[in-house]
């Protein structure tokens, strides 16, 4: 019997097209699937628990052998709505950033933005008991995912990182591409592809089955907010994302 593919996927909302596809497709007999936090699928990769993941694009510097194996990702051409930096003060005035346990790429976009973009300085909390929440006026915190949903209107200041990144580099932003940590079958790569596209055409499908938020427009958000093509702009921006990794 031929091995499957071990292949590792976030189960945020985002990436349930992908889901959707995969799931949908006779390529599901070939590939053994399992659902993480964008962490976890990084260290499957590492670790070779997985052969592909769709990783946070900042997981790649941690891994010695990647490539990528799609010509879709998580990606956006200006706000996604689905990664922020909530704050009770204008981002200049912040004095401590609260990140996000859940997510090392948004993190690092975090502190390239405030180091290269808004230039300052604040301290960085990597352990807050409640980090998604902040009472105090000069804390803000990173947040990112299905946790984010209806929370834009909670803080009075709110930057929606993938559009502070465009203002920043005039490029849009890839948050997690498809990568593997060995060589993959070109037939196999060209048969999830196909299982992709398939989960993209059908997102009007996949809305009817995802439960309404009176408080977040999912149909905005995954037909328009969200942008899955990896087009040759996303990888630019996704290998100019690492540069200002590596100098951070």
């Amino acid at each position: 019997m031929k091995k499957k593919i071990r292949i590792s996927a976030v189960s945020y909302t985002n990436t349930k097209p992908f889901l959707y596809g995969l799931q949908h497709s006779a390529i599901i007999d070939q590939i053994d699937l399992s659902l993480d936090m964008p962490a976890d699928c990084a260290q499957k990769l590492i670790d070779d628990k997985a052969d592909i993941g769709l990783i946070p694009v900042a997981a790649t510097l941690s891994l010695p052998q990647w490539e990528i194996v799609s010509a879709y990702c998580i990606g956006a051409v200006g706000a996604v709505n689905s990664v922020f930096i909530f704050s009770n003060c204008d981002i200049n005035d912040v004095k401590r950033i609260q990140l996000d346990p859940e997510s090392r790429s948004s993190n690092n976009l975090a502190k390239v933005l405030l180091k290269n973009f808004w230039k300052i300085q604040p301290e960085m909390i990597t352990d807050a008991a409640d980090y998604g929440r902040s009472t105090d006026l000069d804390t803000a915190f990173v947040q990112i995912g299905d946790r984010t949903f209806g929370k834009a209107n909670q803080y009075p200041f709110v930057y929606d990182l993938a559009q502070e990144w465009m203002n920043f580099t005039g490029l849009p932003f890839v948050f997690a591409a498809w990568i593997a940590n060995k060589p993959i079958p070109a037939d196999f790569i060209k048969e999830m592809d196909k299982a992709l596209k398939f989960g993209l055409d059908h997102r009007t499908d996949l809305l009817k089955e995802l439960s309404k938020r009176p408080d977040f427009d999912l149909e905005d958000y995954l037909m328009r907010k969200l942008d899955f093509d990896l087009t040759e702009d996303k990888k630019k921006a996704l290998y100019l994302f690492l540069e200002f990794i590596k100098a951070l």
